[in-house]
């Protein structure tokens, strides 16, 4: 298994993951996500919300996998979007997922 969704699994485990639309809306807004991980098969609009949000507020965005790996790296079914909580897990995330995916450093 790949280690950035090997570090979700962590980062679930220990309480610090969100999902869903509405959450991770909401951790953006808080500036409490530290790390935005979306599905490479969400939908345009999805990606073009979670692409605007994440630059208004500066938060790293990291397109890749997909639904299925992204669920089922932290035990639930298909997951499209993931906030990340922990800046030492969204570094180490990030680290291991730069090399196959799109990350966007929105500064």
């Amino acid at each position: 298994m790949n280690k950035a969704l090997s570090g979700l699994g962590l980062a679930m485990r220990a309480g610090k993951l969100l999902t869903g639309d509405e959450t991770v809306y909401k951790a953006i807004r808080s500036s409490e996500a530290k790390l935005v991980i979306l599905a490479k098969d969400a939908s345009m609009n999805t990606q073009k919300k979670f692409r605007d949000k994440c630059g208004t507020y500066k938060i790293p965005l990291l397109i890749g996998f997909d639904r299925e790996s992204l669920g089922s790296s932290i035990g639930k079914p298909e997951r499209v979007v993931l906030a990340v909580t922990d800046q030492g897990f969204a570094k180490l995330i990030m680290k291991h997922a730069g090399i196959m995916s799109e990350v966007e450093y929105i500064e």
